[in-house]
């Protein structure tokens, strides 16, 4: 089995500075008391960290009691994580159903058993595609695809990880599952062994396999070999703020924690509609009882509604049949 190829990265990604390192490799942290923190960081994750440990440092910086992330981003990707603190942890599943734009660089010739730069090559191939063979290729990935997703990968099998399965040396046998892919576009081809790609994708896409699927398409092989995440549902690339940057205000403040790196927790329902309520509707759907849309004005909602009341996040709802249920109650009003 040939060594763990060396990750590439196209001038178009952003590499990791050396102070976004994981926090493993960083020296012990003094311990801080935990606070009712609420609100979302949109975190530029660096090259280099896992998920889990991104979410760590946030949580730590912040000294905050719970949080949790807006969809995974592996090792060798960088861009947009959005870290939900607080009460904004009851927001992520409409974060994570939001689409998510990418743009890879696609290595041809190699296929690996991860997908992507960090696994092992278990096939090779000498033809390298033409720009007009991948354009040509590209509209059978648009739309409402079928993929199978990689073997190294969080999903479960009898209870147990892929990837955990195919560490072992478990033949991993994933079924295909329909993901729909909005948009896909060839961006540049800086040399004949590599292609950029932009791709704007529904929940559940994984773009290695995306990766894995051109290359076999075009008749050769591919992976990915850098891989960066622009967008998820309204959180965009500009509004995005590095790791190494949280550290540095942090430590300006006396490792205060960086409030003004704060979003508010209604940022993440900014897909929902939105209901203005009264105090005393408010304090109904806090107790959880539903409200009834009275009036000829009232609004015609039906599925999933942000309620607010005195210009504060009061609970997510489920408009009816001219009723709102309470969903998701919020406290702190942050």
């Amino acid at each position: 089995m040939n060594a763990p190829l060396a990750t590439q990265f196209h001038a178009a990604q952003t590499d990791a500075a050396p102070s976004d390192a994981a926090p493993a490799a960083e020296a012990p942290k003094k311990r801080r008391p935990k606070r009712d923190i609420d609100g979302w960081v949109l975190l530029d994750k660096p090259i280099g960290m896992t998920s889990t440990q991104a979410v760590g440092a946030v949580k730590w910086l912040f000294s905050a009691k719970k949080a949790g992330h807006a969809g995974t981003l592996d090792p060798l990707a960088s861009g947009c994580l959005p870290i939900a603190l607080g009460e904004a942890t009851k927001t992520v599943p409409f974060v994570m159903d939001g689409r998510k734009v990418y743009r890879f660089t696609v290595r041809w010739g190699i296929e690996t058993d991860t997908d992507d730069s960090e696994g092992q090559a278990v096939v090779t191939s000498e033809l390298r595609p033409a720009r007009e063979a991948i354009l040509a290729v590209l509209e059978d990935f648009r739309g409402e695809i079928e993929q199978v997703p990689p073997a190294f990968s969080a999903l479960k099998i009898n209870g147990e990880r892929a990837y955990d399965l195919a560490r072992d040396g478990v033949e991993v046998q994933l079924a295909a599952r329909t993901v729909v892919i909005h948009s896909l576009e060839l961006i540049e081809q800086p040399d004949a062994d590599h292609a950029v790609f932009e791709a704007e994708c529904g929940k559940g896409t994984y773009v290695r396999s995306l990766a894995r699927d051109f290359g076999r398409a075009l008749g050769t092989r591919g992976h990915i070999s850098a891989l960066r995440r622009t967008r998820v549902g309204t959180f965009a690339e500009e509004e995005l703020i590095p790791l190494a940057r949280l550290r540095e205000m942090s430590e300006a403040m006396d490792d205060a924690a960086p409030m003004q790196a704060l979003r508010p927790v209604e940022i993440g329902l900014d897909s929902l509609p939105s209901l203005r309520v009264s105090p005393a509707e408010a304090s109904r759907l806090a107790h959880g009882q539903p409200i009834i849309l009275r009036g000829g004005d009232a609004p015609i909602l039906e599925g999933p509604v942000a309620v607010t009341a005195g210009g504060r996040l009061v609970a997510l709802g489920e408009a009816e049949a001219g009723e709102i249920h309470p969903k998701r109650i919020f406290h702190s009003g942050k």
